[in-house]
């Protein structure tokens, strides 16, 4: 697994970590070569990886957080 020295939550999608991902669910959402983040979101059952270009980083909060999402909670 090649994780981000900067921020863990931060993958580069190498075979094997394509393969697991896969294994638990993520079939066909990602690309070999890709970067995914783990990143909350409006679904219920904690953060998931997403596709680095869906999120955006919230430095106050060291998280990463669906696009829409983190501009719902802005606009509160």
């Amino acid at each position: 697994m090649n994780t981000s020295k900067k921020n863990p939550l931060k993958l580069f999608l190498d075979l094997e970590k394509l393969n697991e991902l896969n294994s638990l669910g993520y079939a066909g959402k990602f690309n070999l070569g890709e970067t995914v983040v783990l990143a909350c979101g409006p679904w219920d059952k904690g953060p998931r990886f997403i596709s680095e270009n869906e999120a955006i980083y919230d430095k106050a909060s060291n998280t990463f957080w669906e696009k829409n999402c983190y501009h719902a909670r802005k606009s509160s």
